[in-house]
């Protein structure tokens, strides 16, 4: 194992033979393992799985619409650990075509915020309750073109966590960026994942 695998939950496929990366970023309060029990709903075989864990188990310290400078240097931070495994992965030969993302909540946020800052084709994206950071959205942010890639949102239309509104403001953004993405709405759903979801992602996301 390397030194960077030792620094995060790793599970499936080797990554030296494996056919993809699903990397997968946990919500406030939980961990890397609780995220990583979604794999065995997950249609991800022949993929290396690879989760990281936040410190103290938030990502960043307010809610993700809070003015940003409040929630620094967490978010950078955040960011820079995503970053660096994305980078490990390329390095063992993966293509961007090849990395798919998935997270929840407070991952979901911090997720599509880093793929918007660093735009590419990606395999897809899997956000389960989550939008966009900052008070408001800083166009400045958000550079590059996602060509295509598939990003699917679902969301409460009551979430006490996430706001529809910004999850909607959250796809303009990503669509201005050429993603295709697909939004799914629930009436009255709590704050969780419905195997509803799970079942989209899985015909949407990685059986195409």
């Amino acid at each position: 194992m390397s030194a960077i695998e030792e620094k995060y939950l790793v599970g499936g496929q080797a990554i030296d033979s494996a056919g993809g990366v699903l990397i997968m970023i946990h919500g406030r309060g939980s961990n890397a393992s609780d995220i990583m029990e979604l794999c065995g709903e997950l249609e991800i075989e022949g993929m290396a799985i690879f989760a990281p864990q936040a410190p103290q188990n938030s990502w960043y310290p307010y809610s993700f619409m809070a003015p940003t400078a409040t929630n620094q240097p967490a978010i950078d931070l955040s960011l820079s650990i995503v970053d660096e495994l994305v980078k490990h992965v390329v390095n063992h030969g993966i293509t961007w075509e090849r990395i798919f993302f998935l997270g929840f909540s407070q991952g979901a946020c911090l997720m599509l915020e880093y793929i918007s800052r660093n735009a590419k084709k990606y395999g897809g994206a899997i956000a389960f309750t989550g939008g966009l950071i900052g008070e408001v959205l800083e166009g400045d942010n958000y550079k590059g073109d996602l060509s295509g890639t598939r990003i699917l949102i679902t969301t409460g239309d009551l979430d006490p966590h996430v706001p529809l509104i910004r999850v909607k403001e959250s796809v303009t953004q990503l669509k201005i960026q050429q993603a295709n993405v697909r939004l799914e709405v629930y009436k009255g759903k709590s704050h969780g994942i419905l195997m509803d979801e799970i079942n989209i992602a899985n015909n949407w996301i990685f059986n195409r």
